[in-house]
């Protein structure tokens, strides 16, 4: 995954509250290999009239080329599918302001380097007012943790852990990985102070 410090694109907005991982992703499109891309399944039954056609009112629809999506409180919310979060990223999304998320959503986007970026209300209120059902410009700035979209500049809140991880493109397994000498440090100690909890060897060997 390759770490991003500032993205420029357009926002657009998805001005609804408790938008949920089913909707993001509807259950039937995720036996779909993922090499095949779920850009096209993003807000499939939420895009489309019950017929199965495209709605024209409906802001993404209007905006192929969004990057950056302002949406309403409580956003990825309901089950922990990470698919939803894939849905947005092959759909070119790099970036979710909002003034809530679903904890579980967050955490998926961040490892797929997805911002989830929290916004207070006023803020939010704000952006759709402006970009109604058009878009706009919009630049993110990781490092200052600041967004300015159309006229509004304004500070987000992010997890510095996570911060660290979107700039740097890392997993988990990267993050756990920078205190390398720390673990190797407690593991000689551990040994020394505790031999009786397993032979050296072993402790080499699961370790």
């Amino acid at each position: 995954m390759a770490g991003w410090r500032v993205h420029t694109g357009q926002a657009v907005a998805l001005a609804r509250a408790n938008v949920d991982t089913d909707q993001l992703i509807p259950a039937r499109f995720m036996s779909v290999p993922r090499v095949q891309g779920y850009g096209d399944y993003l807000l499939h039954d939420v895009r489309r009239t019950e017929a199965g056609d495209v709605r024209n009112d409906f802001s993404l629809n209007n905006a192929p080329n969004a990057s950056v999506l302002i949406a309403g409180p409580n956003f990825g919310s309901g089950s922990s599918r990470e698919a939803a979060v894939y849905a947005l990223v092959d759909a070119g999304v790099r970036a979710v302001f909002a003034p809530s998320f679903g904890d579980i959503f967050a955490s998926n986007a961040i490892n797929n380097g997805l911002l989830p970026a929290r916004i207070d209300l006023a803020i939010y209120e704000t952006l759709v007012s402006q970009l109604a059902e058009g878009t706009c410009e919009a630049k993110v700035d990781l490092e200052n943790k600041t967004a300015t979209i159309g006229r509004e500049t304004f500070a987000f809140a992010l997890d510095e852990t996570w911060r660290t991880k979107l700039m740097n493109g890392w997993d988990d397994i990267d993050l756990t990985q920078q205190h390398a000498g720390e673990i190797a440090l407690f593991k000689k100690n551990y040994t020394q102070i505790t031999p009786w909890a397993a032979p050296e060897d072993i402790v080499e060997s699961t370790l």
